[in-house]
């Protein structure tokens, strides 16, 4: 049975190659809660992912990747009616963009009431995001329900507000994050997601509110700047790992996993920050969300040198 249980919707990704030709694509995988899976599953923990995907090319290109990943798929459902979602990744001065074809997704369309119990059970720690929320109202009651499964047999909620203001508006996403953020244990925002919640805020300011909402730990990921960490009643700001970055493409996603992982090997959470710092770092430097995810002996090179 799997330790660690992530929910939400993957994604195809196309990513655009650095290349004379500016049409020229990779085609990849992404979806924020997949990625994090991943990375959690080459970083040693056992995980398990719920989703829906289309009974097409791309739902069997990631059922094919997940079982080369070592992630559990007992809660992947392929709904024959609905498609998987498509994004792209272009470059350009501002950093990356992104594009999606995603409406009307075979995630989109998860349900409470077909929330697969089995894979939930016994999980010690269960993650979904932001996105995982925004891309439908049903989708959204769903990743409540996981939560309040999740608390129910005391395991770890993991939440990473990751908004897109594409998706929703402002306000429904505000309520939706701070809601959320009440029922996590530990919260797992980015800087880019505290500069539309919280616009205004200094990074301890955000911290402070996302505690008072409700959040027992929170861990602010500042990129480049590292990020900080706070428990409650510590706090501890983390430097970034200094690598040559080419595409920053899931660095987030790999953070929350690799944090994850180290909670469920035995890590306290300040060990577990330092450990998904550097992780993080490390999926900077290959093209493209989940091909750059270290494995554990990188993240324990990187952490050695």
């Amino acid at each position: 049975m799997p330790d660690l249980v992530a929910l939400g919707e993957p994604l195809v990704e196309f990513n655009q190659a650095r290349s004379a030709d500016p049409s020229a694509y990779l085609q990849g995988f992404g979806g924020d809660t997949s990625n994090m899976a991943i990375a959690a599953a080459r970083l040693g923990a056992r995980v398990g992912y719920l989703t829906r995907v289309g009974d097409d090319a791309f739902g069997r290109m990631f059922r094919d990747l997940w079982a080369r990943e070592g992630v559990d798929t007992a809660g992947v459902a392929i709904d024959p009616e609905a498609p998987t979602g498509v994004y792209f990744v272009a470059h350009g001065p501002q950093g990356h963009e992104f594009s999606y074809l995603r409406g009307g997704s075979a995630a989109s369309r998860m349900r409470p009431d077909t929330l697969p119990a089995e894979p939930l059970r016994g999980a010690r720690l269960v993650h979904a995001s932001g996105i995982s929320q925004a891309i439908s109202a049903s989708a959204c009651d769903t990743v409540f329900a996981a939560f309040d499964a999740a608390r129910a047999q005391g395991a770890i909620v993991s939440y990473d507000p990751n908004v897109r203001a594409k998706l929703w508006p402002l306000a429904r996403a505000r309520a939706i994050v701070l809601a959320s953020a009440a029922l996590a244990t530990w919260c797992l925002p980015s800087q880019d997601d505290a500069t539309v919640l919280f616009a205004g805020m200094a990074p301890d300011a955000v911290i402070d509110a996302l505690h008072r909402a409700g959040a027992r730990g929170v861990a602010l990921k500042q990129g480049a700047q590292g990020c900080v960490i706070s428990d409650g009643s510590r706090r501890e700001r983390l430097p970034a790992h200094a690598v040559r970055s080419v595409d920053a493409t899931g660095a987030g996603d790999c953070f929350d996993g690799a944090f994850a992982a180290r909670l469920l090997a035995g890590d306290d959470p300040f060990v577990a920050a330092r450990y998904a710092n550097v992780a993080a770092a490390l999926a900077t430097t290959g093209y493209g969300a989940v091909a750059p995810l270290p494995r554990a002996a990188d993240v324990a090179a990187a952490l050695a040198r």
